[in-house]
């Protein structure tokens, strides 16, 4: 097992770390041994950060306990920064329960109870935690990210692969996701929110800022969107929708309550409410952007209690009918 900062991370034992293929071991190894002060220089780090390693008087450096050590010195940014230039490993680091001040690791960290960090939590390929976890700071996952329990970060997160979360999702900061989103409970965002892929949401979803998904969007709740929201492809809502500024959705849209927006409503199919349709004050309404005018009465459609006012775009349909 790698080492890491004493005195920093409080860890329970667990099974030892998993073994890895000889060829992927030897690459390991190279990043490990082979981070000389000529390499760090070819880097151009600060001048400060730089004399900070020229202090520690080694010629080489094992890779993971130089993280280790920026770290338990408070030099969490020099930390990032090293693990952005050299990249990630395929150590694994598997712990029964984790509370830590900080920790950066370059490979995949898996915790088998709950997780604490106070300041930053950053791994340079998977992250699992079979708990709930918490972090005081920023979080930024390398690969996929697992969380059985609820996950709350008073930072922004950042993932570059899929996620799942068990419970609820609260992220203090910008939420950034390079592949798709599943929260088993609510997700609730205090700046924007961008999804690559298909988000999925147990319970309400609420962001403060933009919401911007590369893909498709379910919400079991109300759609909370404090200014514009964009998916790709379709939204699908229990409840209300609610956005202050733009609507804007690829495919269709259904929602079992309102959908109400502060200013133009989208959407390159139909549109269904089980309630009113309302964009803002001096916008439009547009259904079927992206469907030929012949097809409009199937593909078209827009569905509501009654007729939305600038309703510019769109087959309007007496009556519910049939949800698109």
């Amino acid at each position: 097992m790698p080492p890491f900062p004493s005195g920093e991370i409080s860890l329970a034992p667990c099974a030892p770390a998993l073994s890895l293929p000889a060829d992927e071991a030897i690459a390991n190894t190279a990043i490990a041994t082979d981070i000389t002060r000529q390499f760090i220089r070819a880097k151009r780090p600060c001048a400060d950060g730089y004399r900070w390693y020229l202090r520690r008087q080694e010629g080489a450096s094992n890779y993971q306990a130089l993280l280790d050590d920026l770290v338990r010195e408070g030099r969490v940014e020099d930390a990032c920064w090293m693990l952005d230039q050299f990249g990630p490993t395929n150590d694994v680091l598997e712990v029964e329960h984790l509370g830590a001040d900080a920790l950066v690791f370059a490979g995949s960290v898996r915790c088998g109870g709950s997780a604490d960090v106070d300041g930053v939590l950053r791994t340079g390929r998977s992250l699992s935690v079979r708990g709930g976890l918490r972090v005081g700071g920023a979080l930024r996952v390398g690969e996929d990210l697992r969380v059985s329990g609820a996950l709350r970060c008073d930072g922004g997160v950042r993932w570059h692969g899929d996620a799942r979360v068990g419970g609820s999702l609260v992220v203090a900061q910008r939420l950034q996701c390079t592949g798709s989103l599943r929260v088993g409970g609510e997700l609730d965002c205090g700046a924007s929110a961008h999804i690559g892929g298909p988000c999925t949401v147990g319970q309400d979803l609420r962001v403060t800022a933009d919401l911007d998904c590369g893909s498709g969007i379910k919400v079991g709740g109300h759609l909370l969107g404090g200014a514009s929201v964009h998916a790709v492809r379709g939204l699908q809502v229990a409840g209300d929708v609610d956005c202050q500024s733009h609507l804007q959705v690829g495919w269709g849209v259904r929602a079992g309550g309102h959908i109400h927006a502060g200013g133009a409503i989208r959407a390159g199919e139909s549109l269904w409410a089980g309630e009113t349709i309302a964009g803002g004050e001096a916008y439009g309404v547009y259904a079927g952007l992206v469907v030929p005018l012949t097809d409009w009465p199937n593909s078209a459609r827009v569905c509501a209690r009654e007729q939305p006012a600038r309703l510019l775009s769109g087959c309007w349909t007496e009556g519910h009918g049939e949800a698109p």
